[in-house]
């Protein structure tokens, strides 16, 4: 398993990816129509107009979140078999959360936790 290996890796990935994306749209039927245009929400025609913009502090507040929720799934495991692995586990997981927890004092203090 030298460089080749990585390359054809690759390579094939990009030929995979690439692939299925000129044969979806070769094969997709399209039409565009006025209908498909409009905003659909909740089957209740809009109001007004449709493009609204938002503050990015949601978007920032849902990233955060996202962060956190990922260390759920990392925590969830490393519990289940903490007695197995013993005390090295556990000092790689206090690093890990107080790592984490330096970037949430960091988005604290930039102020992405206010709510807008």
């Amino acid at each position: 398993m030298g460089p080749e290996s990585l390359i054809l890796l690759i390579v094939c990935g990009v030929v995979f990816c690439g692939g299925g994306i000129l044969l979806s749209k070769a094969i997709a039927p399209t039409s565009v129509n006025k209908a498909k245009l409009e905003a659909y929400e909740c089957g209740i025609p809009t109001e007004g107009g449709s493009w609204v913009q938002y503050n990015v502090g949601y978007y920032l507040f849902a990233l955060i979140f996202l962060i956190f929720d990922v260390e759920l799934i990392f925590l969830f495991p490393w519990a289940t078999v903490l007695k197995q692995v013993g005390m090295v586990a556990l000092v790689e997981i206090l690093i890990f959360v107080f790592i984490l927890f330096l970037g949430l004092l960091y988005a604290w203090k930039k102020g992405a936790l206010k709510w807008q």
